[in-house]
């Protein structure tokens, strides 16, 4: 779920360690926050749709070097944003149109006063956040006292307070090192901190330091980090044609991603500044939902499948952990009209299609 900025070979990586004293961040980005077209024009009264490095958002990539935007009749400026956090700031101050986030990421904004509406699920985290640790840790009860880095707030410090509470263990059980994420990742890789919590691309980079392994990941929270296209309730209520047009993007990159995977996974790849084969690992830890998942999700419901149950279950836990300034209001939070008219589209469409054979 979500970060999620990157590496962009090895050979970096080890330049960019050998001047990480004092923590700052070696990863060599592709390419900068202010990213749009592939033209590099932004386009007049186009929609700005934020992204970041999580494997869930990356077929946004895909759309854009697949014109698929305009094959869908969307304007829209593609954002890429090095750090995460940056990019929910970016909506939450409304310099950006809608953005791709997690749903615990969007309660605590909108807990701060930020106003957000969730209309569309990428993703559900399957094992890409993990929390990685050195040799010698084996259990989460052996974090107590350790220096644990993670983004302060982000997916990744909920997915390690989730752990340590399933474990019994309180915050300030452990010594909180709260750094941006790449930041993060290079400090544990340079021995600053015992532990980490990241998401994949940056598991990778953890994983390079000798004797470190996982300890736990999304895999054994199902549910607890799903991602998604949030929009400002501004924009929502200005531009329901363009929200819409996003939703049909994002389900036209899905079908893009079924017929042509090769092509789509070297995009993809690209944009995260990995090989083919490294990434490829990343899609075992996440799950793409499929509309009809989509359609579900968006029911209500009496476990973590239910975003509404979901959300629930998130804000306690947040008001619980000190995340969430104030109970956030949870009854406009979801609008799923813009997946069921693209359902509604593409039904008669198959119907169409059938009456002609």
């Amino acid at each position: 779920m979500k970060l999620r900025s990157i590496i962009q070979s090895i050979l970096l990586f080890v330049i960019g360690l050998a001047i990480a004293a004092g923590c700052t961040n070696p990863a060599v980005y592709i390419t900068t926050t202010t990213d749009v077209a592939a033209s590099g024009d932004a386009a007049p009264n186009a929609a700005s749709l934020g992204f970041s490095a999580w494997p869930g958002w990356l077929p946004w990539q895909v759309t854009q070097e697949q014109k698929l935007f305009e094959a869908n009749q969307a304007s829209v400026n593609l954002k890429w944003f090095d750090g995460y956090l940056e990019s929910i700031n970016a909506l939450t101050t409304e310099q950006i149109n809608a953005n791709s986030q997690t749903l615990n990421d969007t309660i605590s904004a909108v807990s701060g006063g930020a106003d957000k509406v969730v209309v569309l699920v990428n993703d559900n985290s399957t094992g890409n956040d993990k929390v990685i640790v050195r040799e010698g840790i084996n259990t989460i009860a052996d974090l107590r006292g350790k220096k644990v880095a993670a983004e302060e707030g982000a997916v990744d410090h909920f997915l390690l307070l989730l752990g340590m509470k399933k474990a019994g263990m309180k915050p300030e059980d452990i010594q909180f090192v709260p750094l941006e994420t790449g930041q993060a990742a290079a400090a544990f890789v340079g021995g600053q901190v015992d532990a980490v919590a990241v998401f994949a691309p940056f598991t990778t980079q953890a994983l390079k330091r000798p004797g470190s392994k996982e300890l736990f990941s999304s895999k054994e929270f199902p549910g607890a980090i799903p991602d998604h296209l949030v929009v400002s309730r501004q924009f929502l209520a200005e531009s329901p044609v363009k929200v819409q047009a996003m939703v049909d993007s994002w389900f036209a990159t899905l079908d893009y991603m079924q017929k042509e995977p090769a092509k789509a996974t070297e995009i993809m790849a690209k944009r995260a500044g990995v090989s083919v084969a490294e990434y490829e690992e990343y899609a075992k830890g996440t799950k793409i939902f499929t509309l009809e998942e989509n359609l579900k999700a968006f029911q209500p419901g009496n476990n973590m499948t239910s975003l509404m149950y979901a959300a629930e279950e998130m804000t306690k836990f947040l008001e619980e952990v000190g995340l969430a300034k104030q109970k956030p209001d949870l009854t406009k939070l979801f609008d799923d009209r813009f997946v069921k008219a693209y359902a509604k589209k593409a039904g008669s469409r198959e119907q169409g299609a059938g009456s002609r054979e």
